[in-house]
């Protein structure tokens, strides 16, 4: 006679387990302890064979039938339903091996070495809160280029163009690191280009060349701190970005060589760079030296010594100056650069000295020492073309 679910919760422990049938083969053992175990008994190429289907009550009486007669069709098919469900289990491990987020957290684990903490911790925030909640558990060879698609655009539609397009990079090299380990055969992210929306770029606003002895002038008679204006005038010669500047330390000024290196580290690309630093650099350093006794760092904070003037410092000198919505420090980077070329400086020569690597240069053999004797004598040539145009170096 059928079980019912009244019956199920009746059944007492005895010595000895014993059995209760169902119907079709399904029957409940109910052992010593009182557990009581789900069976299916079935016979596959003439041998008999049990199947586990769970323990009652969490597996109800409704959902014990249901998984017989899964079996049973597996049986009409010609499948051994014990070699299926170990099948199953092998594949659900394999699946949680594939998961996105496992493969991406894999690939973040794999990049720290060449990341700064600040940026490392930048991008798995992005992929908790934007990529994890909708992709995280999904198999990677699963995810459509739709279903990706779907999940950027909710990035788009708050008006994070700039956050969608980088987490839609994050993803893309994701899905290349699967393909190179064997987990998914394609990078869908590849079939979305063109599908964003892309914010109108802004350039770094900077001066002309006519407005250069002006500005060099209002520099000279800026009226804020002497360590600030020597920081701008640094980076006007060196035209590094700013970060590079606030940041220098003595360790990295070489007198001997007449240069300055930068470890990889300080570096956006991540790659050492090397300045050549002329007679106008290096009297501002020394000028610098004699304003502070930080044995650490060129531009130390007043408030704290242990840390560098802020990104701010030197942008909200160049507004005291009136330069406000006109010139940013980055755009001294630009003007530089356009000088040079319209001097006929090699562009090769210009864009290592802005730091402006190739990727598949860096990814094959970089050498930051690269036209360094050339750029020494380009250096030289642009201090002597600030000073003639107003700088004040004594």
């Amino acid at each position: 006679m059928p079980l019912t679910d009244i019956k199920c919760k009746s059944f007492e422990p005895k010595e000895k387990p014993y059995k209760v049938a169902d119907e079709r083969s399904l029957y409940l053992e109910i052992m010593p302890s009182g557990s009581k175990y789900w069976r299916f008994k079935f016979k596959f190429a003439g041998k008999e064979n049990r199947l586990a289907f769970g323990v009652y009550p969490e597996v109800s009486l409704k959902e014990a039938r249901e998984k017989r007669d899964i079996a049973r069709k597996q049986l009409a098919d010609g499948i051994n339903p014990s070699e299926a469900k170990k099948k199953a289990k092998l594949q659900q491990f394999i699946d949680s091996d594939n998961q996105f987020k496992k493969i991406a957290l894999e690939w973040y684990n794999k990049q720290l070495d060449r990341w700064t903490p600040r940026y490392a911790t930048y991008i798995l925030r992005r992929l908790e809160i934007d990529i994890f909640p909708y992709l995280g558990k999904r198999i990677i060879s699963e995810i459509t280029a739709q279903e990706l698609l779907s999940v950027i655009q909710r990035i788009e539609k708050r008006g994070a163009l700039d956050l969608a397009h980088r987490n839609l990079q994050a993803c893309g090299q994701i899905f290349r690191y699967g393909v190179i380990t064997g987990r998914n055969a394609r990078d869908p992210s590849a079939d979305l280009k063109g599908a964003l929306k892309t914010r109108k770029k802004k350039h770094h606003s900077k001066l002309e060349e006519s407005e250069l002895p002006e500005f060099l002038e209002k520099l000279e008679n800026y009226d804020g701190e002497e360590q600030t204006k020597l920081a701008l005038k640094l980076l006007i010669l060196t035209f590094t970005r700013t970060s590079e500047i606030i940041g220098a330390k003595w360790e990295e000024i070489n007198f001997d060589k007449n240069e300055w290196h930068i470890p990889e580290e300080r570096m956006k690309m991540r790659q050492k760079h090397i300045i050549p630093l002329t007679k106008q650099s290096l009297d501002i350093i020394k000028k610098i030296r004699n304003l502070h006794d930080n044995q650490n760092l060129l531009f130390p904070s007043h408030i704290n010594s242990y840390k560098t003037i802020s990104n701010n410092t030197l942008l909200y000198a160049l507004y005291r100056m009136g330069y406000h919505g006109r010139t940013t420090t980055h755009g001294f980077r630009g003007l530089a650069s356009t000088i040079l070329n319209e001097n006929n400086f090699n562009r090769d020569h210009i864009e290592k000295q802005l730091a402006h690597d190739d990727r598949d240069e860096i990814r094959a053999s970089y050498n930051h020492a690269k036209y360094l004797e050339q750029r020494h004598k380009m250096m030289k040539w642009w201090s002597d073309y600030l000073e003639n145009k107003g700088m004040k170096i004594e």
